[in-house]
């Protein structure tokens, strides 16, 4: 009996054994695709943020659509992979590339000022940081947002542009800076009366005042700052970018590229060549 048992006792303790060396592996072959190995699964999965509209959001139906999507589905056509599309929290983005649990960041990304931080494909999209405003508002320069609330996206790129020294005296002619997790929130305050102004990228601003009230904001003709949209993966993992890259060429020869830019109205904001 007591046998039987230590032979029952070795057994179990093998199992547990094995079962670790089992985690130890899936943990390593995770660690290996952050690394940059590819995506063996088959599987492209994308980190985006989901109100960020046009490039990245819900639509009515509940379905994450936008011009960024778009492109990244037909990356996954051409390449056989099947796409998972990944809402982030913006603040914890590179987290979670960090970590595997997206492929990469593809969602309006700015690289000017990231440039060393991630594996960058071209750029694809010129943009500009605006402001905007209320069209009855009495504000048409940016000196005039002088003791004004002004709103912006935290981490986003306006914000950044106006962390920047060269807008050092702008920002602090302000009556305060707030921060929102989502445009969207962002604008329903300026309609509201309760921000002034809301700084950001032009192409979000375009939408946003599209879907809104025809004539009720202004885009103020002073631009606070440009940059370019790339897609951004892991550091090192050039492998996968290359592959990503070649296959938006491919599309930017035969003409899908631009197809899908005019399909969201962002034909005259891409600079991919």
């Amino acid at each position: 009996m007591k046998k039987k048992l230590a032979m029952i006792l070795t057994v179990a303790m093998m199992a547990t054994a094995l079962a670790g060396c089992g985690s130890k592996g899936d943990v390593n072959t995770h660690a290996e695709k952050a690394e940059g190995s590819g995506i063996e699964d088959g599987v492209f999965t994308v980190g985006f943020d989901a109100e960020f509209p046009p490039y990245g959001y819900m639509d009515d139906k509940g379905e994450y659509v936008g011009f960024d999507l778009s492109l990244a589905e037909e990356v996954c056509k051409r390449n056989g992979w099947e796409l998972k599309k990944q809402p982030i929290d913006w603040d914890a983005k590179d987290m979670e590339l960090s970590s595997g649990a997206i492929d990469c960041i593809w969602n309006g990304f700015t690289i000017n000022g990231r440039e060393d931080a991630y594996s960058w494909t071209v750029p694809y999209v010129d943009n500009s940081q605006v402001f905007v405003v209320a069209a009855d508002s009495g504000i048409s320069k940016q000196k005039d947002l002088a003791e004004k609330v002004v709103a912006v996206q935290a981490d986003s790129s306006a914000l950044a542009a106006l962390e920047d020294d060269a807008n050092k005296e702008l920002k602090e002619s302000f009556a305060s800076l707030n921060q929102f997790a989502d445009y969207n929130t962002a604008f329903m305050d300026l309609e509201a009366g309760a921000v002034d102004a809301v700084a950001m990228d032009i192409g979000v601003a375009n939408y946003q005042m599209a879907s809104r009230a025809e004539g009720k904001f202004v885009i103020l003709d002073e631009y606070l700052s440009s940059e370019q949209y790339g897609v951004g993966f892991l550091k090192g993992n050039d492998e996968l970018r290359d592959k990503v890259q070649k296959t938006l060429y491919d599309m930017l020869r035969d003409g899908t590229f631009d197809r899908i830019a005019r399909e969201w109205g962002l034909e005259d904001m891409v600079c991919l060549k």
